[in-house]
């Protein structure tokens, strides 16, 4: 039996032969254990040279496009193989500015100008050529003796694809953009309601197409009785979820606006339905109410931006009162505080927007507007408009911006003539009712309403003082004012329960004049006063 062929498998062959150094030796044992001769570990060591590569080989076969162009006037020395392909040949010794159409699109001539005279590379960025291709280009200065004048080495890289991709995801953004717009300005208000005393306008301006959109949002609500509510905020988020989340907000304080409550008390059940929306969307809000008899603006806030107003005389005034946390903190008290807002003056509410600059403490932004505001003349859209452009609020600013200008216009004349205030202190008992019916009618007869209309408003006065005999406590009042537009009649008391509407049933002897009220007046409700008490009113509509 021949054992060579099993030799090296058999336990301590290997060591065996290798000593004894026969023909049977396993070569894989041998270069476990000895070294390489130096020769030709040198060899598999050495490294070639540059020269021995050929650059018009490699320049060739590269995927990037290579073109080499000598002279002032960028005559054409080579082009590779992938230019050829994506241009077409081109011939050696023609100017870059005859055969090369790609050039001048790309805008290659006063580029490669540029390298020849600085000797510095330059490079632009994802240019198109006319048929859509979009390349990034650099020209680099060549130093050869060989070229007169110097030459210039263009390479380019085709970057379509990642410009198509570029493009896809603007347009995509564009469209998110879009909708978030759409989705804002349809939750603002489509026309703003103009009270019979105060004269509204409001501006949105989306951010520019690099900012996204926020949640910025105003409104104005008419409360009754000549009161009007009035309403900015700043959901502070961007795109469409920032938007739904405005809407919420503004919808809730329309339904809470309905329940005349004082403002700190808006701003509070507002703050519990913010957490309760989405805990990580955090909003600033301003509501306001503004009452024709008193001539103030009685308003709360919300970690927003104050109030500013604008008297007659040019001065502008700030509202000074501390303000809350924003919406959706929680566990805070909100307060109300007042500003004065006689006839003549202009109250402005705005977002941050307006005011916030990069690299710009938000009080000087505040001044600014202080500023403007003081030269602000015209009718409150003009008040807008002017606010803007002296805020450098133009359509590629990286904030969206929300204002609102109120107007308390100072009447004189036979525009005067149309607003009217009258009040009568109420005494208990019974002749209390007769005094209230004599003076009302007196007074309805002054003010030259039709007859059948003073009749209405006579039997309203009845019913309203003779609710608030029966179920209210002193002090109590009679006011009935008019506008160009209505007549309003209150009657204020000392108790603060609010009366509601019910059904009387055929034998009750009561209980029937609030459904008096309801039946022949346009509108009627009921509000608690600040210093404890109520108040009961109705409205009429005056005849065209």
């Amino acid at each position: 039996m021949n054992f060579t062929r099993w030799s090296a498998r058999l336990p301590g062959t290997q060591r065996r032969t290798a000593a004894r150094g026969t023909e049977g030796s396993v070569p894989a044992a041998r270069g476990e254990y000895e070294q390489q001769p130096e020769h030709l570990a040198a060899e598999a060591t050495e490294v070639p040279a540059l020269e021995d590569f050929s650059v018009r080989e490699i320049i060739g076969r590269l995927p990037g496009l290579v073109a080499l162009a000598h002279g002032p006037e960028h005559r054409i020395a080579y082009v590779n193989d992938a230019y050829a392909a994506a241009f077409g040949p081109r011939p050696a010794g023609a100017t870059v500015a005859d055969a090369c159409p790609e050039a001048e699109a790309l805008g290659l001539l006063p580029l490669m100008d540029q390298v020849l005279r600085s000797g510095k590379p330059r490079t632009v960025k994802s240019r198109k050529t006319k048929d859509g291709g979009s390349y990034t280009v650099t020209c680099l200065p060549v130093d050869s003796a060989r070229f007169e004048g110097g030459g210039v080495l263009v390479h380019a890289s085709d970057v379509t694809d990642h410009a198509e991709a570029a493009e896809r995801l603007r347009a995509s953004e564009r469209r998110h953009r879009e909708t978030a717009v759409t989705l804002q300005r349809s939750l603002l208000p489509q026309e703003l309601e103009q009270p019979d005393d105060l004269r509204i306008a409001a501006t949105y301006q989306p951010g520019g197409t690099d900012a996204a959109v926020g949640g910025d949002w105003y409104d104005v609500i008419t409360l009754g009785a000549g009161r009007t509510a009035l309403v900015i905020g700043d959901v502070m988020g961007r795109g469409v979820r920032a938007a739904a989340v405005m809407g919420q907000l503004r919808t809730a304080v329309r339904a809470y606006a309905r329940l005349d409550l004082p403002p700190h008390e808006v701003l509070q059940l507002l703050d519990g339905l913010a957490a309760e929306i989405d805990a990580s969307q955090i909003a600033t809000c301003v509501y306001a109410v503004h009452d024709p008899n008193e001539g103030k603006l009685v308003y709360a806030s919300a970690g927003h931006l104050p109030i500013l107003v604008r008297d007659e005389d040019g001065t502008v005034r700030r509202a000074e009162d501390p303000t809350g946390p924003p919406l959706g903190t929680g566990g805070w008290l909100h307060t109300s505080g007042a500003i004065a807002l006689p006839p003549g003056s202009t109250a402005v509410l705005y977002t941050d927007g307006l005011v916030e600059r990069r690299r710009e403490d938000i009080d000087e932004g505040v001044a600014a507007l202080e500023r403007a505001l003081s030269g602000a003349l015209g009718t409150p859209q003009v008040v807008c408009d002017r606010l803007l452009r002296s805020l450098g609020v133009t359509a590629e600013h990286d904030d969206d911006v929300a204002v609102l200008v109120v107007q308390h216009p100072s009447r004189k004349g036979a525009d005067a003539e149309l607003f009217h205030n009258a009040a009568l202190e109420l005494l208990g008992g019974v002749e209390a009712a007769p005094r209230a019916r004599a003076f009302a009618s007196g007074v309805l007869s002054s003010w030259r309403f039709p007859v059948e209309l003073r009749d209405l408003g006579v039997l309203a006065t009845s019913e309203l003082v003779a609710n608030s005999l029966k179920h209210g406590t002193p002090p109590m009042r009679l006011r009935l004012r008019r506008t160009d537009r209505r007549l309003i009649i209150e009657v204020t008391d000392g108790d603060d329960h609010l009366p509601r509407r019910r059904r009387a049933e055929t034998e009750d002897e009561a209980g029937r004049g609030i459904s008096i009220i309801a039946t022949i007046a346009s509108s009627w409700g009921s509000r608690r006063t600040p210093g404890g008490g109520k108040a009961v009113w109705c409205e009429f509509a005056l005849p065209d």
